[in-house]
């Protein structure tokens, strides 16, 4: 009983609504009960029951709507610890406060390249806790001259993720990709006098990179599966060992052989600080998309890294890539991947899998085919044990194939949505949080969709429209006419151009005596004609 004159209390601002709601209902019935009390109306009164009624059904409505939102407001206030401010909490602050992000799910991402930076993008949108746990994929490869200069780490990976998760990512894109071309300094990246400098300041890489965390003030954070430097070795199917991971492809398609296992050198790496604790305390481990054998896979065969992985309660998914990659997974199909990992780390690593539905326009699948590529095989029935989730999450960029990350990350929260309510957490702030979220992310790529396909009928209408104004009457309706005669007119002409072109050839050039002779035939001519007048003359 106490608990329910909790909700009539002046602070919770509930007793207006309930009053509008009352009110809305005396109304509706007066309206009513009039209608049936009365044995004549007339068309005055019809109207004025009719307002009376539609008042009464709008306070209902308004009262419930406003009910229900003050309901969840209240419902923040008493269990959401994370708002600062209690006296001006709105149910809005469930989207947009980003105190709110601060607490969402605590998200681990592992692979490196563009894949690991595409899901990164996707998720900064829906929670602070992200941690990205990147490959040093670029160890026993040829050093540049920035990193034998400055005596750097190969951060080329960790550079990318940093930028992905950058709140402007524009600006800290073009600085730490910036190249100089001039003085002592040609040659070098931003990045990488930036990381040296850090690495000055703060003693060691470790430092340097989860400093920079707070420096550049990124979503989430960002930490090197190893410090140690490793080689990425592939065993090939045939027994050939190839050492250097930029010649794996090369090689694989020369021997006409497949890839039968990765090895990293030496084995026993040992895994950065903060990499297990995050693998620990995460709600969601995601693993890919990205390179199998050179970006996926070396990450989890560092020491422990897979074990964490497997001892972890968090939800494990895996995300397929899209298309298979020439020299490392050709003819691949979804098993084949989640097999490749499988045989690596043994089971456990993974509970789901997100892969593409394949629906692409098979313009750009053929660009890609000529290029040895083609789309990844969605064949699921070689792999047990492993819930597979078939969701639409390919775009096209500049002519190329590409995940989207909004289409991943809505992918990805759908699922830790789906987790929140098994475990009856529909009230939990969290689950409220990213369900509003998700809601509103659809309704944005709606309107998002609808305007686009607006603008393109519109662009169509307006091309017609000015074709149409461009041309006269008399070409509108004879338009098809006209362009028959003109072709017939052209045909013809070219006809003619042949012919004379033919006889120009046949015709033998005249010499000078034929010349002579032509000439004394026409003096001729002019003699007796002269001759025929002379003698008309006499005669008359």
């Amino acid at each position: 009983m106490s608990g329910l004159m909790q909700w009539f209390k002046s602070s919770n601002k509930m007793k207006r609504w309930i009053f509008l709601i009352l009110i809305g209902i005396m109304l509706a019935c007066y309206g009513l009960a009039k209608i049936f009390v009365m044995k004549e109306i007339s068309f005055t009164e019809v109207g004025e029951v009719v307002i009376i009624f539609v008042l009464g059904f709008l306070a209902i409505v308004l009262g419930l709507i406003f009910l229900n939102k003050r309901t969840l407001e209240v419902l923040i206030e008493s269990t959401d610890e994370r708002m600062e401010n209690k006296d001006n909490v709105n149910i809005k602050s469930l989207i947009f406060n980003k105190t709110v992000y601060d607490k969402g799910p605590n998200i681990v991402v592992i692979g490196g390249g563009a894949g690991l930076d595409t899901v990164l993008y996707g998720l900064k949108k829906y929670t602070n806790n992200l941690t990205a746990i990147v490959t040093i994929s670029d160890y026993g490869e040829v050093a540049t001259n920035s990193r034998k200069e400055l005596q750097l780490l190969p951060l080329g990976d960790v550079k990318d993720s940093i930028v992905s998760l950058a709140t402007q990512e524009g600006q800290i894109d073009k600085l730490f990709n910036y190249k100089f071309t001039k003085g002592k300094l040609n040659g070098l990246n931003f990045s990488d006098i930036y990381f040296s400098a850090m690495k000055e300041i703060n003693g060691n890489f470790e430092d340097s990179i989860i400093k920079s965390n707070e420096v550049l003030n990124i979503v989430g954070k960002v930490i090197p599966v190893t410090l140690d430097e490793m080689k990425i070795v592939a065993e090939l199917a045939n027994g050939y060992i190839v050492e250097e991971k930029s010649k794996i492809p090369e090689i694989v398609s020369e021997k006409i052989t497949n890839i039968n296992r990765i090895l990293i050198n030496p084995s026993n790496c040992k895994p950065a600080p903060g990499v297990l604790d995050a693998i620990k305390n995460a709600d969601c481990i995601i693993i890919g998309p990205g390179s199998l054998y050179t970006n996926v896979i070396p990450n989890l065969l560092i020491n422990g890294v897979a074990k964490a992985i497997k001892e972890s309660s968090a939800i494990k998914v895996y995300i397929s890539n899209i298309m298979t990659e020439p020299g490392q997974t050709d003819n691949y199909s979804v098993s084949d991947h989640l097999n490749a990992i499988i045989d690596h780390c043994g089971k456990g690593v993974v509970d789901y899998c997100i892969y593409d539905t394949g629906e692409i326009i098979p313009e750009f699948i053929k660009k890609y085919n000529l290029e040895g590529q083609d789309i990844v095989d969605q064949n699921i029935e070689k792999v047990r044990g492993i819930k597979f989730l078939q969701r639409d999450l390919s775009m096209i960029i500049d002519g190329h194939i590409r995940h989207d990350p909004k289409l991943v990350a809505s992918s990805i929260i759908e699922l830790i949505c789906d987790d929140l309510k098994y475990q009856d957490k529909q009230n939990d702030p969290q689950y409220l949080m990213l369900n509003n979220k998700l809601r509103e992310e659809k309704r944005i790529s709606k309107i998002k969709k609808n305007m686009k396909k607006k603008e393109k009928k519109e662009k169509k209408s307006n091309k017609k429209t000015q074709t149409r104004k461009s041309q006269s009457k008399f070409s509108n309706k004879y338009r098809e006419r006209i362009a028959s005669i003109k072709e017939a007119d052209e045909k013809s002409r070219k006809r003619h151009e042949k012919v004379t072109k033919k006889s120009n050839k046949n015709q033998k050039p005249t010499t000078r005596k034929s010349r002579t002779k032509k000439k004394t035939q026409q003096e001729l001519r002019e003699e007796m004609l002269k001759k025929l007048e002379n003698s008309n003359l006499k005669d008359k």
